[in-house]
């Protein structure tokens, strides 16, 4: 009866991973990696970018990946445990072959497969048995999701063969009682399976050419056929929301105003954190302007191996997310707040877009490769991030001036902070982040913060950022090259001659953390105050648009909307802490998810009735939505 069961749950899981519908902003955490499989998974990765990084391929296999929970590297962990030849691999990373790599990672992890099948057949302790039966499909992951877009019948019959094996280990049972002896019969035929068909498919003699490394069998590649894999971050990335959450504060808010009484400021918001403004691979990724932007601040935990150096830094411009926008230069930039966006214009880290309105567009379609968005998008998403406010800061005044509240480190900051120095041309630190100006100029400059790309080239200016809430924006400058406010003063004494005291430093610093502070610089949760609850009321806020574009008929704009925060209401409810409230919201989700079905069918009085329905379920279990 278990087996039968465990049969049908894998059968499910694998339709709903097929049949899935529009992917949801909220990420799902992965299973850890082991060492191996996480190197293979980050060789595609990185060998699909241009140019290819062949010394983050050596550190892949060297090295174990960023928040691994193995200590060793997959070359040292293959040393300590396998027999598998990897001079091949190495050889190929040696003389930077792309194919011989993909050939070489590929024939190693399927040759680890078989080693652990080989180990799980002979073992004569079934906990032996299963521990390599496991580890043999945490291996076989590597290959999964190929499989299963290119062979969905290959890939349920293995998915059981590796269920066959497991049971068929046996079990020593409990103290010596109740044990299960093993069924050889079983695990040899489900051994098989597993085995033949990596003969056929990843230990072939020569594999037929990739433009794209992915995870194909090898009879799906030669077949001709337009398989598509779902793209996948490899193992290290991390794309969830910043712990402890950035506070928003928004200008309407501050004002008494109700967002649902702001129905283009609502669908911008809501645009703001949907998936499907841009193209693939972020869209299926679940990546939105959010994931970057948490509450309009940064997000600095993001991280994705060969787009980012270090948390909190992409490179928007590279292979990845739109080929055709890849300026072939290695050049992560540090996430950049967007608080106050209305007063900090021009946009971009070198201030070339006057137009906050062409800046998204470009985000949108050149960065992330989405389609051409509707004037309507743009208006609604400029009319969202203008009201992004900076956050309150009891320390410091309208026009730029420390209050009583202000420590005496900083008032003496203060003064050296408007001091002209002759490193800075006869001009003070202020002349740039003017106090009463929100703290820049609105200019570019080139401060030599960045290299020189070429003989006499000039390296390039960037615009003065705010130093408004950056005490909680770490690291500094464009490249996130500085670890802390103090690494930044001790840079421009460096590197500007400023001639300043340890003293003066330290109260120069001093300043600019008072500048850069808040009063609530993150959201506070409690027992019913939750993530989900602040989830839940913006995504019912974001629904509320459709009192506005159904009486409109405004299909295309509807069912962005549905598709988005179905999505997300349903994916956000696995996060709740009341369990019991838990199907209201599936069911709510599905009540959102009929308005666009209608939508799509013409069928406007049904969509109307879904929209009636989902408000009144709403407002039903509002309170127990935590």
């Amino acid at each position: 009866m278990i087996l039968i069961f465990q049969r049908l749950f894998f059968t499910a899981f694998i339709c709903a991973a097929v049949l899935s519908g529009p992917v949801s902003a909220t990420p799902a955490k992965e299973a850890p990696w082991i060492p191996e499989a996480a190197a293979y998974r980050l060789t595609l990765f990185l060998g699909n970018l241009e140019p290819l990084p062949w010394d983050k391929v050596a550190t892949a296999w060297s090295e174990p990946h960023r928040n691994s929970e193995f200590t060793n590297g997959a070359l040292k962990s293959l040393g300590a445990k396998s027999g598998v030849d990897t001079s091949r691999l190495l050889k190929a990373i040696e003389q930077e072959d792309r194919q011989a790599l993909f050939a070489e990672a590929t024939r190693l992890i399927a040759l680890r497969i078989e080693e652990e099948l080989g180990r799980a057949l002979v073992a004569t302790d079934p906990s032996d048995a299963r521990k390599a039966v496991q580890t043999g499909r945490d291996l076989y992951r590597a290959f999964a999701d190929g499989v299963t877009a290119a062979d969905p019948d290959a890939a349920r019959d293995i998915g059981l063969a590796w269920l066959d094996l497991n049971s068929g280990a046996g079990s020593s049972g409990i103290l010596g009682t109740g044990g299960i002896p093993a069924d050889r019969a079983t695990m040899v035929a489900a051994s098989e399976v597993i085995s033949d068909y990596l003969e056929r498919n990843y230990l072939v003699d020569s594999f037929a050419p990739r433009d794209t490394l992915n995870t194909l069998p090898e009879i799906a590649a030669i077949s001709g056929r337009a398989i598509d894999v779902p793209p996948s971050l490899p193992p290290g990335s991390d794309i969830f929301d910043q712990d402890p959450l950035p506070r928003l504060v928004l200008n309407f808010e501050e004002r008494g105003i109700d967002e649902v009484d702001l129905p283009l400021v609502a669908y911008g918001d809501m645009l703001f954190d949907s998936t499907q403004i841009f193209g693939s691979p972020a869209r299926d990724l679940g990546i939105a302007c959010s994931t970057c932007h948490n509450r309009s601040d940064v997000n600095q935990r993001l991280f994705i191996p060969g787009a980012s150096h270090q948390p909190g830094a992409i490179d928007v411009d590279g292979a990845f997310f739109n080929p055709i926008f890849n300026d072939r230069r290695d050049d992560p930039i540090d996430i950049p707040s967007l608080r106050g966006l209305r007063f900090t214009g021009p946009y971009g880290r070198d201030g070339r877009f006057a137009s906050l309105r062409e800046f998204t567009r470009n985000v949108i379609v050149g960065e992330f490769g989405g389609d051409e968005p509707t004037p309507f998008m743009l208006d609604a998403l400029v009319a969202y991030m203008l009201e992004f406010d900076f956050l309150p800061n009891s320390k410091l005044t309208a026009d730029g001036k420390l209050t009583d509240a202000a420590p005496e480190a900083a008032r003496r900051g203060e003064a050296i902070f408007n001091r002209p120095f002759a490193g800075l041309g006869e001009r003070s630190c202020a002349s740039c982040h003017v106090p009463d100006g929100n703290f820049l100029d609105r200019q570019a400059y080139d401060i030599g913060s960045a290299a020189a790309p070429y003989v006499d080239a000039r390296a390039g200016a960037f615009d003065t950022p705010t130093l408004l809430g950056t005490a909680y924006t770490a690291p500094y400058f464009h490249d996130g090259s500085l670890p802390t406010l103090a690494a930044v003063v001790d840079w421009f004494d460096d590197t500007k001659s400023l001639g300043l005291t340890a003293s003066e430093r330290a109260d120069l610093t001093a300043y600019i953390e008072t500048v850069g502070s808040a009063d609530k610089p993150y959201e506070a949760f409690d027992d019913e105050n939750t993530a989900f609850r602040l989830a839940f009321t913006e995504l019912t806020t974001f629904a509320s648009t459709l009192d506005t574009l159904l009486p409109r008929r405004d299909a295309e704009h509807i069912l962005l909307l549905t598709d988005t925060v179905a999505a997300d209401l349903s994916a956000d409810a696995s996060t709740m802490s009341n369990l019991a409230a838990r199907p209201e919201v599936y069911a709510l989700a599905e009540i959102l998810a009929d308005v666009g079905s209608a939508v799509r069918e013409g069928d406007w009085a049904t969509a109307e009735a879904s929209w009636t329905a989902f408000q009144t379920q709403a407002a039903a279990i509002d309170q127990r939505a935590f």
